[in-house]
């Protein structure tokens, strides 16, 4: 029974414990009003950075490709959403967002309205695209989400030539939900894919890379996942189920009438 009540403790300790760790692997966003980008670049180059969390403000003209930036790190399910303010007089408009991995590859929704049409009397437009779970590994070949810099792009695809160039403003926004453990994998990259990150000398620790935001808590790279927690929770559930079934059918011993030579 004393084993019994030891492996309890350790396992009542261990949940405790990994209670604070996983809450503690959820981002948590910028809410200085004082740093809201109030522009957007015009490429993946000139892509302004945002955090997770803040919505970043650009005015431009119809026509225009206007590019944010943030980053993303392994187990977080991104949601990109953006406003697109018209002009008081226009004709209807089709507008889209994409977003694009540190490879610049395009990432596909899940869900979401990506593309929408605004009617002729219509003052804004909001499209949203909600990404698949990034992944700490994936094959070459494969079109996964891995950890690193994203990009929000932000354009009309069907406008009458008489509204390119009218003024217009965006809002736009990156939140992401951690999903844990479910979506965890086994390997991890090297490095996130950020920007310029494998140009930086190894001796320059401190050279500047492209792109200079990370998670609140840095890249984690896969290397902890509640897998861990639950792998960790069985082997002590089915060790505490082995010394309960010994104790069980192991009787009472030897019958005190019983001879020791019977």
């Amino acid at each position: 029974m004393r084993v019994i009540r030891a492996l309890s403790a350790a396992l009542l300790t261990l949940g405790v414990a990994a209670g604070p760790a996983a809450a503690d692997a959820s981002p948590s966003p910028s809410q200085d009003g004082s740093s809201v980008p109030t522009q957007a670049g015009t490429s993946f180059r000139t892509a302004t950075e945002i955090e997770q969390g803040q919505q970043a403000t650009a005015s431009g003209s119809t026509g225009d490709y206007l590019y944010w930036s943030f980053p993303a790190d392994t187990g977080q399910r991104p949601t990109v959403r953006a406003t697109v303010k018209l002009p008081e007089t226009h004709a209807a408009q089709t507008w889209q967002i994409d977003v694009y991995d540190g490879l610049r590859r395009r990432q596909a929704c899940q869900y979401g309205a990506q593309t929408r049409t605004a009617a002729a009397d219509a003052s804004s437009v909001e499209l949203a695209c909600v990404l698949r779970t990034v992944r700490a590994w994936s094959e070459p070949w494969a079109n996964d989400p891995l950890p690193g810099t994203y990009y929000i792009r932000v354009t009309p695809v069907g406008v009458a030539t008489a509204d390119l160039g009218l003024p217009v403003g965006t809002e736009v926004r990156a939140n992401s939900e951690d999903v844990g453990g479910s979506a965890a994998v086994d390997g991890s990259l090297a490095e996130p894919l950020v920007p310029g990150i494998a140009s930086k000398p190894e001796e320059e620790q401190d050279a500047a890379v492209l792109a200079g935001l990370e998670p609140e808590d840095g890249w984690t790279s896969g290397w902890w996942s509640d897998r861990w927690v639950w792998t960790a929770v069985g082997g002590i559930l089915a060790a505490l189920a082995g010394v309960g079934g010994y104790a069980l059918t192991r009787g009472t011993g030897r019958p005190s009438r019983v001879p020791p030579g019977a």
